[in-house]
Parts: C-alpha cells; structure tokens; sequence
C-alpha cells in the first residue's frame, strides 16, 4: 500500500476556496479504483494548515488517479492557491 500525506498551507484569503477544491477532489478520488482511504484534515493548532491523507492499493492504482480529470482539474488550482507539501511512505 501507498500512503501519502499532502500538507497544505494556505492564507485566510484564500482558505474558503482551496478547502471547496479540495473537498470536491476528495469526493471525486474516494471513488477512484484502488483508493482504500481519501481524506481532508484541518490542524487544530494551525488554522492555516490543512492536510490531505490518501493511501492506494498499490503504484498503479496512484498513477491512474493521478492521470484522471478531477486530479489534474483541481490540483492545479490548489497549488495555485497554497503551498503544498507531499510525503510518501510505502507499506
């Protein structure tokens, strides 16, 4: 398995429209084959940090999803929006 954590910092202006994004990318890559978990965290000690937790059946299944039209829709304008952080772990 796969797991990725995407870290997010965003300023406050722009906060409402990152977190509408990356809700609709969240609920678009839940129904992505090979996706055990998808999911959208904010810090409860840094409003402007939030965090995206994904973990994958396997390689094949992240490079399809990372291939597919939500993912490369709306991962441009959040990054676009935020700085984001990716760290992966395989297990």
């Amino acid at each position: 398995m796969i797991r990725l954590n995407v870290f997010i910092q965003v300023e406050e202006a722009k906060k409402a429209e990152l977190v509408s994004a990356a809700k609709e990318l969240v609920a678009a890559s839940v129904k992505d084959q090979g996706c055990i978990a998808y999911d959208l965290f904010q810090s409860e000690t840094r409003a402007d940090v939030l965090m995206i937790c994904e973990t994958w059946t396997d390689e094949e299944a992240l490079k399809a999803h990372e291939q597919s039209a939500h993912f490369t829709t709306l991962v441009p304008r959040m990054q676009a929006l935020a700085a984001m952080k990716i760290e992966k772990f395989n297990f």
